[in-house]
């Protein structure tokens, strides 16, 4: 469930070993760079920690965040968003 603190959309990921984790990272970094937004993120071993702001409206939530965040969770569980028009 992502939460909202500090002007941030946050969530963090788990998995069962790093691979999954990085897979999972890759399908999202194809999702941010069709979207033209990224999100900030660290990865530590099976663990995915993941905040989503918006640079160019302050630093803030926006739409943008919102729908990638939405996308994420659709990565995240298991449907296939990367290469849709």
């Amino acid at each position: 469930m992502w939460t909202e603190e500090n002007n941030q959309l946050k969530r963090s990921f788990q998995f069962s070993n790093f691979i999954e984790a990085f897979t999972f990272m890759t399908k999202v970094a194809f999702v941010a760079e069709k979207m033209n937004h990224h999100p900030n993120w660290n990865n530590s071993y099976n663990k995915v920690d993941i905040s989503l702001y918006t640079h160019d409206a302050g630093n803030t939530i926006t739409d943008k965040d919102r729908k990638l965040a939405s996308e994420i969770d659709k990565v995240f569980n298991g449907g296939n968003t990367i290469f849709k028009g």
